[in-house]
This record gives structure tokens, C-alpha cells and sequence, in this order.
């Protein structure tokens, strides 16, 4: 992975780069204008004040990693799990969401809605119950009705007096004598 003549000294202007970059000159201010031109004293103090402070976030670094750890074994021994807190942070969010005004607003809309909803759905069932009331008391159906009747009670009574043996349904059901015998063979 690492080529064998990578420079892999971190204070290196070329850190990290194949051996054949590091001809490659690194970009430095124009030597007249004063700023960037360091002596080399200069360049040995920033250099060491980089090492300090590269070493100081290390530190930092084995710090956090070492106070997580801390935290969750706390967590552990309290019965703190993630799916709990997860549980946690979701209830407190909904809390949220259920306090703004916005949640409100669109809760008082469409209790308003369902209301409104609610009253047209009722009143269509009372006209709807009116008018069939009104349709039943009038003579077209009054008549439609007695046809119907009519109808029915000549159907029944060729029934009765059917002269053929032809029994519908809803015909008297035969006598026991007129039923066929039944095989009582064991199977």
C-alpha cells in the first residue's frame, strides 16, 4: 500500500506523496513581499509548536474516546439502553410536535372538518329518510304495491292448486307416505 520511498514524516510539506512528487515544489508566497519567508529558526519553533499541538489533540482524542466509554458503562448500569433512549428521544419529540402551533392549528382544522362532516352526513340521512317516507305515502307507489300484492296472491294460489304434482319451495312439503323409501343397508 505505501510505496517504499513515500515520505511519511508528517512535517513533511510532501506527507503522503509517491516518491516521485517530491521534486514537485511546494507552493511558497513570492520571496519579496515579506510575509512567509521564515528564517531557520523560525521554521524549527513552528514546527515544534505543530508537534505540541499535534500531540495535544492526540491526547484530547484518547480523552474522549475514554470519557465515551465512562458514559456508556453509566448508561449500562443505569439500564439506559439505546432502544430506551431512541423510546425517549421520539416521546419527547412527539411531545414537541404535539405543543407547536402549527399541530394546533391543523388539529383545530380538522376537528372543525370532521364536525362539518359529521352535521352533512346527518342531514342527508334525514332527507334521505324524508323522501323515501314521502315515496312510499304517494300513489304511484301506493298502487305500484297493490300490484305487487295482486301479483303475488294469484302466484300463490296456482301453487295450491297445482294439478300437475309440481311443488315449488315454498309449497306444502309431502307426507311421510309419499316419500321414497330409504335404503337402511348398512354401508
Amino acid at each position: 500500500m505505501d510505496a517504499p520511498n513515500q515520505d511519511i514524516n508528517l512535517n513533511s510539506p510532501n506527507k503522503g506523496l509517491p516518491g516521485n512528487m517530491t521534486d514537485v515544489p511546494v507552493d511558497t508566497p513570492a520571496s519579496g513581499d515579506g510575509v512567509g519567508v521564515l528564517s531557520e529558526a523560525e521554521t524549527e519553533e513552528l514546527k515544534s509548536e505543530l508537534t505540541k499541538v499535534e500531540e495535544e489533540i492526540a491526547t484530547l482524542r484518547q480523552v474522549l474516546v475514554a470519557k465515551e466509554k465512562h458514559a456508556s458503562e453509566i448508561k449500562r448500569k443505569l439500564g439506559l439502553t439505546p432502544f430506551n433512549e431512541l423510546k425517549q428521544n421520539l416521546s419527547k419529540s412527539w411531545h414537541d410536535v404535539q405543543a407547536s402551533n402549527v399541530y394546533k392549528k391543523t388539529q383545530a382544522t380538522l376537528s372543525t372538518a370532521g364536525s362539518k362532516t359529521s352535521n352533512a352526513i346527518s342531514s342527508v340521512g334525514s332527507v334521505l329518510s324524508r323522501t323515501l317516507g314521502e315515496i312510499k305515502e304517494s300513489p304511484t307507489f301506493k298502487s305500484f304495491e297493490e300490484s305487487v300484492g295482486n301479483l303475488k296472491a294469484k302466484v300463490i294460489g296456482n301453487e295450491n292448486n297445482s294439478k300437475d304434482g309440481y311443488h315449488t319451495p315454498t309449497a306444502t312439503s309431502p307426507s311421510a307416505e309419499e316419500t321414497l323409501p330409504q335404503d337402511s343397508a348398512p354401508f
